[in-house]
Protein backbone atom coordinates (compact mmCIF):
# COMPACT_ATOMS: atom_id res chain seq x y z
CA UNK A 1 0.00 0.00 0.00
CA UNK A 2 1.30 3.39 -0.96
CA UNK A 3 1.65 5.47 2.16
CA UNK A 4 1.68 8.68 0.15
CA UNK A 5 -1.83 8.00 -1.13
CA UNK A 6 -3.31 7.60 2.32
CA UNK A 7 -5.48 10.42 3.63
CA UNK A 8 -5.97 11.25 7.25
CA UNK A 9 -9.21 12.27 8.80
CA UNK A 10 -7.54 14.30 11.60
CA UNK A 11 -9.27 17.63 12.13
CA UNK A 12 -7.30 20.80 11.48
CA UNK A 13 -5.65 22.29 14.53
CA UNK A 14 -7.84 24.82 16.30
CA UNK A 15 -6.45 28.32 16.68
CA UNK A 16 -5.08 29.20 20.09
CA UNK A 17 -7.34 31.51 22.05
CA UNK A 18 -6.14 35.08 22.20
CA UNK A 19 -5.47 36.89 25.45
CA UNK A 20 -8.56 39.04 25.03
CA UNK A 21 -10.66 35.95 24.47
CA UNK A 22 -9.24 34.33 27.59
CA UNK A 23 -9.94 37.48 29.61
CA UNK A 24 -13.51 37.59 28.31
CA UNK A 25 -13.96 33.92 29.13
CA UNK A 26 -12.59 34.36 32.64
CA UNK A 27 -14.75 37.41 33.16
CA UNK A 28 -17.82 35.59 31.96
CA UNK A 29 -17.03 32.58 34.15
CA UNK A 30 -16.81 34.64 37.32
CA UNK A 31 -18.57 32.86 40.13
CA UNK A 32 -21.50 34.51 41.94
CA UNK A 33 -19.46 34.87 45.13
CA UNK A 34 -16.80 36.85 43.28
CA UNK A 35 -19.41 39.16 41.80
CA UNK A 36 -20.94 39.74 45.22
CA UNK A 37 -17.55 40.48 46.75
CA UNK A 38 -16.70 42.84 43.90
CA UNK A 39 -19.97 44.70 44.37
CA UNK A 40 -19.53 44.97 48.12
CA UNK A 41 -15.96 46.23 47.76
CA UNK A 42 -16.89 48.79 45.14
CA UNK A 43 -19.91 49.89 47.13
CA UNK A 44 -17.80 50.30 50.29
CA UNK A 45 -15.36 52.53 48.43
CA UNK A 46 -18.14 54.64 46.96
CA UNK A 47 -19.87 54.87 50.35
CA UNK A 48 -16.66 56.14 51.95
CA UNK A 49 -16.35 58.87 49.33
CA UNK A 50 -19.99 59.84 49.83
CA UNK A 51 -19.54 60.06 53.61
CA UNK A 52 -16.43 62.22 53.23
CA UNK A 53 -18.22 64.49 50.79
CA UNK A 54 -21.23 64.77 53.12
CA UNK A 55 -18.98 65.71 56.04
CA UNK A 56 -17.23 68.33 53.93
CA UNK A 57 -20.55 69.81 52.73
CA UNK A 58 -21.97 69.94 56.26
CA UNK A 59 -18.87 71.56 57.72
CA UNK A 60 -18.63 74.06 54.87
CA UNK A 61 -22.27 75.09 55.17
CA UNK A 62 -22.21 75.60 58.93
CA UNK A 63 -18.81 77.29 58.75
CA UNK A 64 -20.07 79.74 56.13
CA UNK A 65 -22.94 80.72 58.45
CA UNK A 66 -20.52 81.36 61.31
CA UNK A 67 -17.97 83.29 59.27
CA UNK A 68 -20.68 85.51 57.79
CA UNK A 69 -21.62 86.61 61.35
CA UNK A 70 -18.03 86.95 62.58
CA UNK A 71 -17.13 90.55 63.43
CA UNK A 72 -13.39 89.75 63.43
CA UNK A 73 -11.04 88.10 60.97
CA UNK A 74 -11.53 84.35 61.15
CA UNK A 75 -7.90 83.61 60.29
CA UNK A 76 -6.01 86.26 62.28
CA UNK A 77 -8.16 87.25 65.28
CA UNK A 78 -6.59 86.42 68.67
CA UNK A 79 -9.93 86.13 70.45
CA UNK A 80 -12.76 83.64 70.86
CA UNK A 81 -15.93 85.24 72.18
CA UNK A 82 -19.05 83.96 70.51
CA UNK A 83 -21.37 85.44 73.14
CA UNK A 84 -20.92 88.97 71.87
CA UNK A 85 -23.37 90.52 69.45
CA UNK A 86 -21.98 90.27 66.81
CA UNK A 87 -19.60 87.44 67.81
CA UNK A 88 -15.83 87.84 67.50
CA UNK A 89 -13.66 84.77 67.02
CA UNK A 90 -10.60 83.60 65.12
CA UNK A 91 -8.43 80.51 64.77
CA UNK A 92 -4.93 82.05 64.86
CA UNK A 93 -4.20 80.86 68.41
CA UNK A 94 -5.76 77.44 67.81
CA UNK A 95 -3.81 76.85 64.61
CA UNK A 96 -0.57 77.87 66.31
CA UNK A 97 -1.16 75.62 69.31
CA UNK A 98 -2.19 72.64 67.20
CA UNK A 99 0.85 72.89 64.95
CA UNK A 100 3.35 73.54 67.76
CA UNK A 101 2.13 70.69 69.97
CA UNK A 102 2.11 68.27 67.03
CA UNK A 103 5.62 69.31 65.91
CA UNK A 104 6.96 68.83 69.46
CA UNK A 105 5.29 65.42 69.68
CA UNK A 106 6.67 64.30 66.32
CA UNK A 107 10.18 65.55 67.11
CA UNK A 108 10.19 63.42 70.25
CA UNK A 109 8.24 60.36 69.11
CA UNK A 110 9.61 59.60 65.62
CA UNK A 111 13.31 59.06 66.51
CA UNK A 112 12.45 57.07 69.63
CA UNK A 113 9.88 54.95 67.77
CA UNK A 114 12.26 54.12 64.92
CA UNK A 115 14.99 53.26 67.43
CA UNK A 116 12.64 50.94 69.35
CA UNK A 117 11.50 49.27 66.12
CA UNK A 118 15.12 48.69 65.05
CA UNK A 119 15.98 47.34 68.49
CA UNK A 120 13.10 44.86 68.42
CA UNK A 121 13.79 43.63 64.89
CA UNK A 122 17.60 43.66 64.70
CA UNK A 123 19.20 43.90 68.13
CA UNK A 124 17.07 42.37 70.86
CA UNK A 125 17.13 38.59 71.42
CA UNK A 126 13.89 36.82 70.65
CA UNK A 127 13.03 36.24 74.32
CA UNK A 128 13.25 39.99 74.94
CA UNK A 129 11.81 41.24 71.65
CA UNK A 130 8.49 39.47 72.17
CA UNK A 131 7.64 40.99 75.57
CA UNK A 132 8.76 44.47 74.48
CA UNK A 133 6.59 44.32 71.37
CA UNK A 134 3.67 43.09 73.49
CA UNK A 135 4.01 46.03 75.88
CA UNK A 136 4.11 48.47 72.95
CA UNK A 137 0.92 46.91 71.60
CA UNK A 138 -0.75 47.37 74.99
CA UNK A 139 0.19 51.05 75.07
CA UNK A 140 -1.63 51.57 71.76
CA UNK A 141 -4.85 50.28 73.38
CA UNK A 142 -4.86 52.67 76.36
CA UNK A 143 -7.78 55.16 76.12
CA UNK A 144 -7.03 58.84 75.70
CA UNK A 145 -8.68 59.85 78.95
CA UNK A 146 -6.37 57.50 80.85
CA UNK A 147 -3.37 59.21 79.27
CA UNK A 148 -4.91 62.56 80.20
CA UNK A 149 -5.41 61.60 83.84
CA UNK A 150 -1.90 60.20 84.03
CA UNK A 151 -0.54 63.39 82.50
CA UNK A 152 -2.41 65.63 84.93
CA UNK A 153 -1.65 63.60 88.08
CA UNK A 154 1.84 62.26 87.33
CA UNK A 155 3.49 63.99 84.38
CA UNK A 156 2.66 67.63 85.21
CA UNK A 157 3.98 67.54 88.84
CA UNK A 158 7.24 65.94 87.67
CA UNK A 159 7.87 68.46 84.89
CA UNK A 160 8.91 71.25 87.28
CA UNK A 161 12.51 70.07 87.48
CA UNK A 162 12.83 69.82 83.70
CA UNK A 163 11.29 73.26 83.24
CA UNK A 164 13.71 74.76 85.74
CA UNK A 165 16.70 73.15 84.05
CA UNK A 166 15.61 74.35 80.59
CA UNK A 167 14.99 77.86 81.91
CA UNK A 168 18.40 77.95 83.60
CA UNK A 169 20.48 76.81 80.65
CA UNK A 170 18.33 77.54 77.58
CA UNK A 171 16.08 80.35 78.76
CA UNK A 172 18.17 82.88 76.83
CA UNK A 173 16.74 81.47 73.58
CA UNK A 174 13.23 82.64 74.48
CA UNK A 175 11.80 79.28 73.50
CA UNK A 176 12.51 77.78 76.93
CA UNK A 177 11.93 80.85 79.09
CA UNK A 178 9.82 79.93 82.14
CA UNK A 179 7.93 82.45 84.23
CA UNK A 180 7.02 79.94 86.93
CA UNK A 181 3.65 78.44 87.68
CA UNK A 182 2.22 75.03 86.87
CA UNK A 183 3.95 73.37 83.89
CA UNK A 184 0.73 73.05 81.87
CA UNK A 185 2.10 74.33 78.59
CA UNK A 186 2.78 73.22 75.03
CA UNK A 187 5.92 71.31 75.98
CA UNK A 188 4.01 69.14 78.44
CA UNK A 189 1.27 68.60 75.87
CA UNK A 190 3.86 67.67 73.24
CA UNK A 191 5.52 65.14 75.55
CA UNK A 192 2.15 63.58 76.40
CA UNK A 193 1.19 63.38 72.72
CA UNK A 194 4.56 61.84 71.92
CA UNK A 195 3.90 59.07 74.45
CA UNK A 196 0.46 58.51 72.92
CA UNK A 197 1.59 58.26 69.29
CA UNK A 198 4.79 56.33 70.01
CA UNK A 199 3.08 52.87 69.92
CA UNK A 200 1.48 53.60 66.53
CA UNK A 201 4.73 54.65 64.86
CA UNK A 202 6.70 51.85 66.52
CA UNK A 203 4.32 49.07 65.51
CA UNK A 204 4.05 50.11 61.87
CA UNK A 205 7.80 50.72 61.57
CA UNK A 206 8.52 47.34 63.16
CA UNK A 207 6.36 45.53 60.62
CA UNK A 208 8.01 47.44 57.77
CA UNK A 209 11.52 46.57 58.96
CA UNK A 210 10.53 42.90 59.17
CA UNK A 211 9.72 42.92 55.45
CA UNK A 212 13.29 43.77 54.42
CA UNK A 213 14.52 41.01 52.04
CA UNK A 214 16.87 38.73 53.92
CA UNK A 215 19.23 38.50 50.97
CA UNK A 216 19.85 42.26 51.13
CA UNK A 217 21.05 42.00 54.69
CA UNK A 218 23.08 38.86 53.99
CA UNK A 219 24.72 40.51 50.98
CA UNK A 220 25.74 43.51 53.08
CA UNK A 221 27.12 41.23 55.81
CA UNK A 222 29.03 39.21 53.20
CA UNK A 223 30.72 42.41 52.05
CA UNK A 224 31.96 43.02 55.59
CA UNK A 225 29.37 45.55 56.76
CA UNK A 226 28.70 45.97 60.44
CA UNK A 227 25.20 45.64 61.88
CA UNK A 228 24.69 49.41 61.86
CA UNK A 229 25.94 49.62 58.25
CA UNK A 230 23.45 46.91 57.29
CA UNK A 231 20.67 48.94 58.88
CA UNK A 232 21.85 52.15 57.22
CA UNK A 233 22.36 50.67 53.75
CA UNK A 234 19.64 48.01 53.54
CA UNK A 235 16.99 48.39 56.23
CA UNK A 236 16.37 52.14 56.39
CA UNK A 237 16.22 52.71 52.60
CA UNK A 238 13.75 49.85 52.27
CA UNK A 239 11.55 51.04 55.12
CA UNK A 240 11.73 54.79 54.47
CA UNK A 241 8.29 55.10 52.92
CA UNK A 242 6.80 52.89 55.64
CA UNK A 243 8.30 55.04 58.38
CA UNK A 244 6.86 58.13 56.69
CA UNK A 245 3.44 56.49 56.58
CA UNK A 246 3.71 55.52 60.24
CA UNK A 247 4.71 59.07 61.16
CA UNK A 248 1.73 60.47 59.32
CA UNK A 249 -0.58 58.10 61.18
CA UNK A 250 0.88 59.32 64.45
CA UNK A 251 0.59 62.94 63.34
CA UNK A 252 -3.07 62.38 62.53
CA UNK A 253 -3.74 61.28 66.09
CA UNK A 254 -1.70 64.15 67.51
CA UNK A 255 -3.64 66.71 65.48
CA UNK A 256 -7.03 65.39 66.56
CA UNK A 257 -6.34 64.44 70.18
CA UNK A 258 -8.92 65.98 72.50
CA UNK A 259 -9.35 64.72 76.05
CA UNK A 260 -5.69 64.26 76.93
CA UNK A 261 -4.83 67.78 75.77
CA UNK A 262 -7.86 69.29 77.51
CA UNK A 263 -6.85 67.58 80.77
CA UNK A 264 -3.23 68.78 80.73
CA UNK A 265 -3.26 72.17 79.00
CA UNK A 266 -4.18 75.49 80.63
CA UNK A 267 -5.18 77.59 77.61
CA UNK A 268 -5.05 81.41 77.82
CA UNK A 269 -5.93 82.03 74.17
CA UNK A 270 -2.81 83.94 73.34
CA UNK A 271 0.42 83.01 71.58
CA UNK A 272 3.52 82.52 73.71
CA UNK A 273 6.99 82.38 72.18
CA UNK A 274 8.09 80.07 74.99
CA UNK A 275 7.04 76.44 75.12
CA UNK A 276 7.13 76.50 78.93
CA UNK A 277 4.52 79.18 79.64
CA UNK A 278 0.77 78.48 79.52
CA UNK A 279 -0.89 79.72 76.39
CA UNK A 280 -2.46 78.75 73.15
CA UNK A 281 -4.82 75.86 72.59
CA UNK A 282 -5.71 73.30 69.95
CA UNK A 283 -8.69 72.86 67.67
CA UNK A 284 -9.85 69.61 69.24
CA UNK A 285 -9.34 70.83 72.82
CA UNK A 286 -11.24 74.06 72.13
CA UNK A 287 -14.17 72.19 70.58
CA UNK A 288 -14.37 69.70 73.46
CA UNK A 289 -14.21 72.33 76.19
CA UNK A 290 -16.68 74.84 74.72
CA UNK A 291 -19.20 72.86 72.70
CA UNK A 292 -21.54 71.97 75.57
CA UNK A 293 -21.94 75.60 76.71
CA UNK A 294 -21.96 77.22 73.27
CA UNK A 295 -24.93 79.00 71.73
CA UNK A 296 -26.02 78.43 68.16
CA UNK A 297 -23.48 80.96 66.89
CA UNK A 298 -20.84 79.41 69.12
CA UNK A 299 -21.50 75.93 67.77
CA UNK A 300 -21.28 77.16 64.21
CA UNK A 301 -17.98 78.83 65.07
CA UNK A 302 -16.66 75.61 66.57
CA UNK A 303 -17.76 73.72 63.47
CA UNK A 304 -15.86 76.27 61.38
CA UNK A 305 -12.73 75.53 63.38
CA UNK A 306 -13.41 71.83 62.87
CA UNK A 307 -13.49 72.45 59.13
CA UNK A 308 -10.01 73.97 59.34
CA UNK A 309 -8.76 70.91 61.23
CA UNK A 310 -10.42 68.71 58.59
CA UNK A 311 -8.57 70.57 55.82
CA UNK A 312 -5.25 70.41 57.70
CA UNK A 313 -5.65 66.65 58.10
CA UNK A 314 -6.35 66.21 54.39
CA UNK A 315 -3.32 68.32 53.49
CA UNK A 316 -1.10 66.30 55.82
CA UNK A 317 -2.29 63.02 54.32
CA UNK A 318 -1.85 64.39 50.80
CA UNK A 319 1.68 65.53 51.59
CA UNK A 320 2.48 62.10 53.01
CA UNK A 321 1.23 60.40 49.86
CA UNK A 322 3.32 62.76 47.73
CA UNK A 323 6.46 62.08 49.79
CA UNK A 324 5.92 58.33 49.59
CA UNK A 325 5.37 58.50 45.83
CA UNK A 326 8.59 60.50 45.35
CA UNK A 327 10.64 58.07 47.45
CA UNK A 328 9.02 54.92 46.11
CA UNK A 329 12.11 53.96 44.14
CA UNK A 330 14.14 53.87 47.38
CA UNK A 331 11.77 51.61 49.24
CA UNK A 332 13.15 48.41 47.75
CA UNK A 333 9.63 47.09 47.15
CA UNK A 334 10.53 46.10 43.58
CA UNK A 335 13.67 44.25 44.61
Amino acid sequence: MDISTQTTDAPPPSPEPTLSGQARGARGATRPGDRVFLGLSRGSGILLLVIMAAIAVFLTYRASLAISRDHGNFLTTFEWNTNLNPPVFGIAVLAFGTIVSSVVAMAIAVPISVAIALFITHYAPRRLAGPVAYVIDLLAAVPSIVYGLWGALVLVPHMTGLYGWLDRYLGWTGVFDWEGGAPRSMLTVGILLAIMILPIITNVSREVFRQVPQMHEEAALALGATRWEVIRMAVLPFGRSGVISASMLGLGRALGETMAVATVLSPTFDIQASLLNPGGGTFAQNIASKFSEATQDGRDALIASGLVLFVITLLVNGAARAIIARRKEYSGANA
